[in-house]
């Protein structure tokens, strides 16, 4: 039997753009968001699965990657593990996705959209999991058929893939299930996609995630409600309250106002990799707030260095309703976005001292909804590699962030596997992720095949020991 002719770097990356341009990309995509993936709701757990065994793995089988479902110790969502081993002399680096997605919302999208079906409008690919995350593992598989037909049947490299099902419920296993399958997870490197570019026009690599932490308020005077007029200044308002402690947390400019809660100072090393980063909003996403934010920072730093704590939501009395009454209990969810380097196993107790110094101690305080931050050490020689090969595929220096402004599971992969992780999204900041009329674009797709195609060919040219 004849091998198939190995062809070069430009023949991965243009067969790479192919899959987009004849539709097979966009119709596998169309397949997998048809799947129903809404781990918070219990009655999708069929789909959870059939998305791993019906889809996912069929097409592994066909990049020869042997596949095993993995259960989860908890009852939640399965897992789906990944393999290809070409050589022991080649590098292996291990890749992550996840299939679920929140909830699909339907009846809120524009046009009344079907979320469960991929849309194209002009440049955008509508639909519920195109941008998180079941357009970025597409993308990144499919760069993987690419550079594999341009390389004749192989790889070059040695490839682990684990999907999980419950990254919109905040990973609850991950780590445990990573834990116990320490020796089939060793690789040199950790690259994924998932979160958005730095701008759409910006090709990105961040290194890790911020981290977050819950903070919910609750005060809780009284059964009921009172009369305002009979009761108005003789009885505590519970909403006053409130919104007198949130301020003693965080300024009407949204200066976090606890020292303990800052992250140490910004490293040298961070600010000149941020020193290039602007942060411009596209026409349709919100512009940016003047005077908002910690003073002396750019934008960026705002964004990727620092820490923030957020009011998510607040509730007292009945809005759409409002009676004429003094309501017996108030409460809200703030949440604290951190870097590395920030202490924050003492931040129930941190925000209850300060509480009680200004006159709060009546307002309840628990945490919530823990993410660790974590980010690849800036001296991995792997990130120098990945900027020079996106740059090479697009003639762009990438933008290199610190962390992702937001949160993912990446401390698993950093910490617990203790792997370099090199994160690279194919989304932007206006995909609507979480919303309504979450899509991709085409342009940044079509982009992000070529880009991924560049990295898997380049780590088909290393030697095992980067």
């Amino acid at each position: 039997m004849i091998a198939p002719p190995v062809r070069g770097r430009a023949d991965a990356i243009a067969g790479a753009r192919q899959l987009l341009h004849s539709g097979e990309f966009l119709g596998e995509l169309g397949r997998r968001v048809a799947y129903q993936t809404e781990s918070q709701n219990p009655e999708r757990r069929d789909a959870l699965r059939a998305y791993l065994v019906d889809e996912l793995q069929p097409a592994f089988s066909q990049l020869d990657f042997a596949t095993r479902l993995i259960e989860s110790p908890t009852g939640r969502g399965p897992y789906l593990l990944a393999d290809y081993h070409e050589s022991a002399s080649a590098p292996t680096v291990l890749m992550y996705g996840h299939g679920d997605v929140v909830d699909g919302m339907v009846g809120e999208w524009r046009d009344n959209l079907d979320p469960w079906r991929t849309t194209i409008s002009g440049n955008r690919v509508y639909g519920r999991g195109t941008a998180d995350n079941k357009g970025q593992h597409s993308i990144n598989m499919s760069a993987l058929r690419a550079v594999r037909e341009a390389r004749g049947g192989r790889l070059g490299f040695n490839a682990k893939f684990i999907v999980e099902t419950g990254e919109e419920i905040g990973s609850p296993d991950l780590r445990q299930v990573c834990e116990s399958l320490r020796q089939e997870l060793k690789a040199d490197l950790f690259l994924a996609s998932d979160g958005p570019r730095l701008a759409a026009d910006r090709p990105t690599i961040f290194l890790g995630c911020r981290g977050g932490v819950r903070i919910h308020l609750d005060v809780n005077l009284r059964d009921g409600s009172h009369h305002s007029g009979n009761w108005g200044g003789v009885l505590a308002n519970p909403a006053t309250i409130l919104a007198g402690a949130i301020a003693t947390l965080v300024d009407g400019h949204g200066r976090l106002l606890l020292e303990e809660l800052k992250p140490p100072r910004i490293s040298n090393q961070v600010r000149a990799t941020l020193a290039d980063v602007q942060i411009e909003p596209m026409a349709d996403e919100p512009a940016l707030s003047p005077d908002w934010g910690e003073e002396g920072l750019s934008a960026a730093e705002r964004l990727y260095a620092w820490n923030t704590l957020e009011v998510l939501a607040m509730s007292s009395g009945n809005i759409e309703k409002p009676a004429n009454a003094i309501p017996g209990r108030a409460q809200a969810v703030l949440q604290l976005r951190f870097v590395v380097g920030t202490r924050v196993d003492n931040a129930v107790d941190v925000v209850k001292a300060r509480l009680q110094q200004s006159g709060f101690p009546m307002v309840e305080v628990r945490a919530t909804q823990s993410f660790a931050a974590s980010r690849t050490d800036f001296d991995s020689p792997w990130i120098n590699w990945a900027a020079q090969s996106i740059r090479q595929t697009t003639g762009k220096a990438p933008a290199v962030l610190p962390n992702f402004g937001g949160s993912l599971p990446n401390d698993v992969f950093s910490e617990t596997l203790g792997l370099p992780t090199i994160w690279v999204p194919h989304s932007y900041p206006g995909c609507s992720q979480h919303a309504p009329d979450e899509h991709i674009l085409l342009p940044v797709t079509e982009e992000a095949l070529a880009i991924m195609a560049g990295l898997f060919w380049d780590l088909g040219e290393l030697l095992r020991a980067l």
